[in-house]
């Protein structure tokens, strides 16, 4: 089971790795590509420095690739242009290309899977409402610090800012970005966890196994 899982983590960083390098060749705006990608890249690199000392579940890895994905997606077009955002507007007769309410569900859809997983794995505190808690608590965090480090690069490159930010004239922006962050995060609570706890459970089973 450790090589299917490790083969399983290593397929995953190798589509997120192409997916990097594709979204990097002639993006739209190479600062909001860098701006953009940025989480992705770093979140990749620590996934892959942490995985023999503190392997995650496959979903964990799972969601964190999907989310790795997105960002780069947006990184090449810039939120407000990407293709299959357009499609979606068009389509449904929307105002504008939603794709940066997509990116914000899984801002987080994602980090509560893996916010899950450490609290359950490095505290006492187990499943309950109180994780349920907590793990909202952090992906609105999360999504609180984003909107302030948008806010950051706004105030620096006012040339940069609206590809970054990709508001699209829209004024409540950043609350319904923190909105669909709590609604993805509140997803993954409802449909995930049972999953999740027999992954959970088996890894700790292996790492039982595994040890001298």
């Amino acid at each position: 089971m450790i090589a299917s899982d490790a083969a399983f983590r290593a397929w995953l960083a190798t589509i997120v790795l192409a997916v990097l390098l594709w979204s990097g060749v002639a993006p739209h705006d190479r600062l909001t590509w860098v701006l953009e990608t940025m989480p992705a890249m770093v979140g990749l690199v620590v996934l892959l420095a942490t995985t023999r000392r503190f392997p995650l579940t496959r979903l964990a890895w799972l969601v964190a690739a999907i989310h790795m994905v997105i960002l780069c997606v947006g990184g090449r077009y810039t939120y407000a242009l990407v293709p299959a955002g357009e499609w979606v507007r068009e389509w449904f007769e929307q105002s504008r290309n939603n794709y940066d309410k997509l990116g914000h569900f899984w801002q987080g859809f994602g980090p509560a899977i893996l916010a899950r997983e450490l609290i359950v794995r490095t505290s006492p505190l187990k499943q309950g409402g109180w994780l349920a808690f907590l793990v909202l608590c952090f992906a609105l965090a999360l999504s609180a610090v984003y909107e302030l480090i948008e806010w950051a690069a706004a105030l620096v490159s006012s040339e940069a800012a609206e590809a970054f930010l990709g508001t699209q004239g829209y004024a409540w922006d950043t609350q319904s970005d923190m909105l669909w962050c709590a609604i993805g995060a509140g997803t993954a609570l409802i449909l995930l966890p049972r999953l999740h706890d027999r992954q959970l459970a088996r890894l700790a089973h292996t790492s039982r196994m595994a040890a001298p």
